[in-house]
């Protein structure tokens, strides 16, 4: 085949491998072909949700100089293109991967970007014949010249990866970054990853290759939750048995991890205190701890100190934005002890107040992979959120003068508004309202969808989950575990955290807890979050959407919904956000909780909250938590006042809200959003016409303007309720841009097969095609654009009928042909305009 005629594939095929293979590259070891890079967005349509092909990244071939240490990219083009015509694609993997060398060919040679000579007089990019490219150690030595590696360090940043699974590619970077800075000699180092991204399987891969290379000797890995230490060991430090043990002030042996399959060998951890003694085994290389088991509050107490100050050469502090953050703090303590350990911190959520600071202690981050990158490469799960704004919350309530609460005590004369309910004044009515909002919305999705439901304090969340209970009397009845408290003084309830995080345990289905469920929580399945919890700060907020991000698509788990009560979700505007939502939808009073697939906004702007005057200020008061409130008559102050029934609370009036294609709620109406969208886009109606006309495949052309922020179906369901009229997405844009007069699908429909009866412009077709088409026309009229133009009507009743997919096909002379005939119906449609 001439050169000029090959294909992209060809090229690979061809002249690319061949080449690589001749240059000394391992096929089977030292290069992948289509390395997914994104793997596709999920977009999320009403309540159904799929991947957006045209979001995905596939690098044609990625060099490793050993697995899993990528070095360089090729990007492959057909031979009628120029040879650099896919240098701009190549950079760009090569930036994401974080390699110095990236390649462009046509297949008649190779031009050649080297990054490492950008410092030196040598040509940045160069033309290679297909037998000129560089070998694997041509490159590694490349690479290694310009880092200034000794050889001491070349050799742990050669350390091979542990074989237990193919890290992605923003991993690669996050492991490949940190083992080179420590084996440079840094001290201290950063990584802040989103939940859900792969931070402990990062860490796995980090202590692995600097512990085989012999960098690091003795390693001790630091969590603040036990079921983080528990679920790693068995997990993803699975590799390390043997050499590894947990430091637990339980007895010296064996310990199970709970709910763990009874079976399954690697859910027993090795232990490492003596519990009569309190000694420590000192024989092992890894050690695993929570803060808590190793300090005391008397230095006696303080397992760590058995060790050495310098025992230690690594220390990996998980979720470090909590106590490690605080210079006063007794966990802070433990990494000062082990200072001459180079020391890793790993976060979602560094913080950064005046008193705590991880970067102060840290640095500055080595790596960095947020949310929205998360969720734009297709890694984490995209969200929805419906805000409910009670009316107690929003307009205020006054207790009428001398009311006493429950307990007999008078209310303090103000006005009590959001951030008052559930810190200085309970309404018992609230809790009810907010547990039937949540029944609400799980009963119009599935009501045996994982819900976790963050209240202010263990008291609230003890009776909410009561008024849960009652909401869901039914399914409680048969399941008591349908509900459960899972808060630091239940310990029934802390027990079922392991059922509740297991995708294969249906029960609990709702976790109802304060803070406990904020962190280090791989709630895999949940679905719903419900916030009824006053959060200003900006790392709770994204430790608590965490919660619901990662993606189970084998569960069914492609997106969630946080149902906010608090206006948490405030924080969207916030400039720290990194992961916006795909879909903000506020009901008004009477609206259904959950959005429907196609929901209806309303045109008013939602009215600013006021403060009510005469508020008093609550942010700054401190509130003591307790687990009760004194007897009527006390003499005790109240902690806070507990109003019952007698005071009613219900939704008050609301709105939906979107947000556009840079992930900005949009103020204006979803009509006038529109409107400014599609003029930005297509000066005149001419414009827009003719753009419509030249587009082979409308529905392309529909789907490229909702992935520029144009609501479509959204406003659709907004002219059809105000209009009562049903339109395809052609006539609404001219109708909503344009002020153009609509028709209906099948007014458009009828007005093609009136015009049929004076010209047939389909006399070509005969027999079966012309049967084909007639049934086209009413598919359009009844299903619209995307039925008419997916093969797939073929097989739809009543066209199936007539013949098999390959027998229509034929009717119309192949598949071209067929092609060609919906183009043809389609301009006929839409011929008035």
């Amino acid at each position: 085949m001439p050169l000029p005629l090959l294909s992209e594939a060809d090229i690979c095929e061809k002249m690319i491998s061949p080449a690589l293979a001749q240059a000394g590259w391992d096929m089977a070891e030292q290069w992948l072909r289509n390395y997914p890079i994104r793997i596709g967005r999920v977009v999320v349509r009403g309540r159904k949700a799929g991947r957006d092909a045209s979001t995905t990244l596939f690098a044609d071939y990625v060099l490793f100089y050993k697995t899993n240490i990528p070095i360089a990219v090729i990007e492959a083009k057909k031979a009628s293109l120029n040879m650099a015509a896919g240098m701009q694609q190549a950079m760009e993997y090569a930036r994401l991967l974080d390699v110095p060398f990236c390649f462009a060919s046509n297949g008649s040679g190779f031009v050649f970007r080297d990054t490492t000579e950008q410092s030196k007089e040598g040509e940045l990019e160069k033309t290679l014949g297909l037998h000129e490219f560089p070998s694997p150690d041509q490159l590694w030595e490349k690479l290694c010249t310009h880092k200034g590696w000794p050889l001491p360090v070349r050799q742990i940043n050669e350390q091979a990866y542990s074989p237990s699974k193919t890290p992605r590619y923003y991993q690669l970077t996050a492991i490949n970054r940190t083992v080179e800075a420590v084996a440079n000699g840094q001290q201290r180092a950063l990584l802040v990853m989103a939940t859900g991204t792969g931070k402990t399987y990062t860490a796995f891969q980090i202590i692995w290759r600097l512990w085989k290379s012999g960098a690091k000797k003795r390693i001790l890995f630091l969590a603040d939750r036990n079921i983080l230490i528990d679920q790693t060991m068995v997990n993803d430090f699975r590799p390390f048995k043997g050499a590894m043990a947990k430091l637990s002030p339980h007895a010296k042996g064996i310990e199970r991890v709970a709910g763990a399959v009874q079976s399954d060998p690697s859910a027993e951890i090795d232990l490492a205190v003596n519990k009569t003694t309190k000694q420590v085994d000192k024989s092992y290389e890894i050690y695993l701890s929570l803060y808590q088991a190793v300090t005391g509050t008397d230095d006696e107490d303080d397992i760590y100190k058995q060790f050495s100050p310098n025992f230690f050469d690594l220390i990996v502090v998980d979720e470090c934005h909590r106590g490690s953050a605080d210079e006063n703090s007794a966990w802070r303590g433990i990494l000062t002890y082990f200072s001459s350990a180079a020391q890793i911190g790993l976060t979602a959520t560094p913080k950064e107040t005046k008193d705590i600071s991880n970067t102060d202690y840290f640095g500055e981050p080595l790596f960095t992979y947020s949310l929205r990158q998360g969720i734009e490469d297709g890694y984490l799960a995209p969200y929805k959120v419906v805000r409910v704004d009670l009316d107690k919350d929003v307009y205020g309530w006054r207790p009428p003068e001398g009311m006493k609460d429950k307990y007999g005590h008078t209310i303090e004369d103000r006005i009590y508004n959001q951030t008052d309910m559930n810190r200085s004044l309970v309404l018992e009515s609230r809790d009810k309202t907010v547990a039937s909002a949540i029944t609400q919305y799980l009963h119009s999705t599935d009501r045996m969808d994982k819900t976790i439901v963050f209240c202010e304090d263990i008291d609230h969340a003890a009776r909410m989950r009561q008024a849960l209970v009652n909401a869901n009397a039914d399914l409680c009845a048969r399941q008591p575990r349908y509900v459960v408290q899972i808060t630091g003084d239940n310990p029934q309830g802390k027990l079922e955290l392991d059922n509740f995080i297991d995708p294969e345990k249906p029960y609990p289905v709702i976790a109802v807890t304060s803070r406990l469920m904020s962190t280090g929580v791989d709630a895999q399945t949940c679905k719903l979050i419900v916030l009824d919890q006053t959060i200003k700060s900006m790392t709770m907020f994204k430790q608590i959407i965490g919660r619901g991000t990662r993606l189970r698509e084998d569960f069914g788990k492609t997106w969630f919904t946080i149902l906010d009560f608090k206006r948490a979700t405030d924080n969207f505007a916030d400039p720290a956000f990194d992961g916006d939502p795909v879909q903000i939808y506020e009901p008004k009073a009477g609206d259904p909780i959950a959005p429907p697939d196609e929901f209806d906004p309303l045109n008013q702007p939602y009215p600013p909250i006021k403060p009510a005057q005469g508020l008093i200020a609550s942010d700054n008061v401190t509130f003591t938590v307790s687990h009760g409130y004194g007897d009527a008559g006390s003499d005790d102050a109240p902690r806070r006042f507990i109003v019952g029934n007698q005071v009613s609370v219900s939704v008050a009036r609301q709105k939906v809200q979107y947000l556009n294609a840079e992930g900005k709620l949009i103020t204006e109406s979803l009509r006038d959003y529109t409107r400014i969208n599609l003029h930005k886009r297509y000066e005149s109606l001419d414009d827009f016409l003719q753009a419509w006309s030249a587009a082979d495949r409308k529905q392309v052309l529909v789907q490229e303007l909702e992935r520029h922020g144009v609501f479509l179906e959204a406003l659709a369901d907004e002219v059809q309720a105000a209009e009562l009229t049903l339109l395809d997405p052609f006539d609404l844009v001219l109708h909503v841009a344009y002020n153009q007069k609509p028709l209906t699908r099948r007014q458009r429909a009828q007005q093609l097969k009136n015009r049929l009866k004076q010209t047939d412009v389909f006399a070509q077709y005969g027999g079966v095609a012309r049967k084909v088409i007639d049934a086209l026309i009413e598919k359009y009229a009844d299903e619209g654009l995307p039925t008419l133009e997916s093969e797939a009507v073929l097989r739809l009743p009543p066209i199936h009928h007539l013949g098999s997919v390959v027998e229509l096909m034929q009717s119309f002379g192949g598949r071209a042909g067929f092609a060609a005939a919906v183009s043809q119906i389609e301009q006929e449609i839409y011929r008035e305009q």
